[in-house]
Parts: C-alpha cells; structure tokens; sequence
C-alpha cells in the first residue's frame, strides 16, 4: 500500500501491508527548497515511532547517561 504524505510536497511514505510506515520517499529538488520543513517531517515521524515507549524521569535518564559514560 501506498499513502502520499499531504504536509509536504515532493515527500511520499510507504506502507506495508500491514499499514505500518516503511519507506520514507523524498524529491531531492523539493527538499532543497525547504529543508527545515524536511527536518521537522522527520522529527514528527520519530516522535510518533516512540509515543508507545516507557517514560522515564529526567534523574533516571541522567543516571543511564552516565553509567555509560556519555556525561
């Protein structure tokens, strides 16, 4: 199955044939035109990949940082 994204021009996502988003399909030449629009499509479609995830505080995400040595 096929769904043409309507936000933004030139971008069109692909779904499976269980209606989950596959393929993120982008017109170069459109993009160039507007690439913040571009970064916010992307950011929206992350957003909604991890809306199911556990939350967690802003102390235990710190805490996991830093056993890793990230901070």
């Amino acid at each position: 199955m096929k769904s043409k994204c309507t936000k933004m021009k030139g971008v069109t996502i692909l779904k499976d044939e269980k209606n989950n988003k596959r393929i993120l399909q982008v017109d170069v030449k459109e993009l160039a035109k507007n690439p913040d629009a571009f970064e916010e499509l992307v950011d929206r479609l992350v957003a909604e990949e991890r809306m199911n995830e556990k939350e967690i505080s802003l102390e235990e995400a710190q805490a996991q940082y830093k056993k890793k040595n990230k901070i």
